[in-house]
């Protein structure tokens, strides 16, 4: 039986395993912590890759894990074919809520119809913050947008870049440039935690501090 989560965590990761072992390691690491302290996983609904790993991980301790994927992207980031999916959809379509089961082995998956949507569903559901583990364009784009939506005040939920064996460091070097030329305020670049370890996202992720300096903006309908 799937425990109920005590908070939900959103984890941003590539669809692919990556070159070097130590990512897919990571991601079974952080998914056990996750399922051990009841923390419950969204993500973007793969079951290839780091994807796969981290969700399988958490599942197959009866933890929640729930997978967001637009329609275009299932044959791309899944490893179960559309002839498969179907089969496996029991309801008809007037029915159809867009929970389907798929694989249960990486939880539920919800198919959508676009990225935006995708986005907002997982951003809504993350009450416990967000992470991102080592991925490609996907992945830096979605927690930039998530540390993005911080600095504007839409959300204060924790914000880590799990930064396994330096794979973000050029990228860290690139935040300090840019607080440096005075685009990022030195505030706003404390949104983005770094944890090098997945017992260091826990843990940042549990004692997070909002920075000040944020804007304070008024958001309706988020």
């Amino acid at each position: 039986m799937t425990v109920t989560p005590e908070k939900t965590i959103c984890v941003f990761c590539g669809s692919s395993f990556g070159k070097n072992a130590s990512f897919t390691k990571a991601a079974t690491e952080l998914g056990n912590l996750l399922a051990s302290k009841k923390y419950g996983l969204v993500y973007g609904g793969g079951t290839t890759g780091l994807m796969g790993i981290i969700a399988k991980t958490v599942a197959s301790q009866d933890g929640y894990v729930h997978g967001i994927i637009p329609d275009a992207l299932v044959t791309k980031e899944r490893s179960d074919s559309v002839d498969e999916i179907n089969k496996k959809i029991q309801t008809d379509v007037e029915n159809h809520k867009g929970e389907t089961p798929l694989d249960d082995s990486y939880g539920k998956t919800t198919i959508v119809t676009d990225m935006h949507t995708r986005k907002k569903m997982m951003g809504m559901e993350a009450n416990g913050g967000f992470v991102a583990m080592p991925g490609g364009f996907g992945t830096l784009e979605e927690i930039m947008e998530v540390t993005t939506w911080s600095q504007l005040g839409i959300h204060k939920k924790p914000v880590v870049l799990f930064n396994v064996d330096g794979f973000y460091d050029e990228f860290i070097k690139f935040l300090d440039s840019a607080v440096e030329a005075g685009f990022i305020s030195k505030n706003n670049s404390s949104i983005l935690a770094v944890a090098n370890t997945a017992e260091e996202v826990v843990e940042k992720l549990d004692n997070y501090v909002v920075p000040e300096g944020r804007f304070n903006l008024t958001w309706k309908n988020n």
